[in-house]
């Protein structure tokens, strides 16, 4: 497993890129088909071991007859909140999902694994609790940008988190968006940081864990991203899609890396069909 540093110039700097998108929460347009249903629910006893909830105003008749998708936003792994992402939630929820917007604990505070383990619990009780907030907690699929595509995709595909979180095999369908899956050699200060005292670091590489009986997976990518390359959806996807697992995979012009997960407000919808594709691929993959 080979190639440059896979940010440029660093992750650090994913902070001040996805800062716009936190304002967005703030001050750009809503969806009005759906809305928060539950929020500060705990899944741990940490502060940021939290989550809110979001769902759709008219669900479909039946208790459970709403899939459930739990989204994990980015922040290179040390940086964001669910409060600042409302805004992503609440669009997918007006697609006719009930979403989950957990926080997980974050670098210097911990390392690899600790914010993994964290997803894994999340999607556990969300899982478990998905009946109570409409959802159907056997059609659940897991969405992520950036480094919260990399916690979607490392839970998809190394099954050890979710087994060790006592629901092995509960994710029915995967999205990632612009997500760092093979970033071997550790050698920028947030990867070092986030992953650099791991024992062995292809454990820390979602590419490592690409396996033929993978639940199906769809991959987006800008390719004019600086700041986690397209080479790492288009190394991923052609890896899984090698092994015959399911995998789509959708790279779009033009898009930088905030671009890609921009493009599900309202405000920039027009820019790319992001929200459109990722959802299409959920409904055929949880029914």
């Amino acid at each position: 497993m080979t190639r440059r540093g896979f940010l440029a110039p660093t992750l650090g700097a994913l902070v001040a890129a996805c800062s716009p998108l936190g304002a967005l929460n703030a001050l750009g347009p809503r969806d009005r088909g759906a809305g928060r249903v539950a929020r500060d629910i705990a899944y741990g006893d940490h502060p940021r071991q939290k989550l809110d909830v979001y769902a759709p105003r008219e669900r479909p008749a039946g208790r459970h007859a709403t899939p459930t998708l739990v989204f994990f936003y980015g922040g290179g792994w040390s940086s964001g909140s669910r409060a600042l992402y409302g805004w992503a939630a609440q669009a997918l929820a007006a697609q006719g999902f009930v979403v989950a917007v957990p926080d997980y604990r974050l670098v210097p505070e911990v390392r690899f694994p600790t914010f993994l383990e964290d997803a894994a619990v999340a999607i556990a009780l969300v899982r478990e609790r998905a009946g109570s907030w409409g959802g159907d907690g056997e059609k659940l699929g897991v969405v992520g940008h950036s480094a919260g595509a990399h916690l979607a995709l490392m839970i998809t595909l190394d099954r050890r988190y979710m087994a060790a979180a006592g629901a092995p095999d509960i994710i029915k369908a995967a999205a990632g968006l612009a997500g760092p899956y093979e970033f071997l050699p550790l050698n920028v200060k947030s990867s070092i940081d986030a992953f650099g005292q791991a024992p062995d670091p292809l454990q820390t590489q979602p590419l490592h864990f690409a396996r033929a009986d993978a639940p199906p997976i769809w991959l987006g990518h800008g390719m004019a991203d600086e700041t986690v390359h397209a080479e790492d959806t288009i190394l991923l996807s052609d890896r899984l899609r090698a092994l015959g697992a399911p995998v789509e995979r959708k790279l779009y012009e033009g898009l930088n890396h905030a671009d890609l997960i921009a493009t599900v407000s309202p405000l920039f919808r027009n820019k790319a069909p992001v929200l459109d594709d990722v959802t299409a691929f959920l409904r055929r993959s949880l029914g």
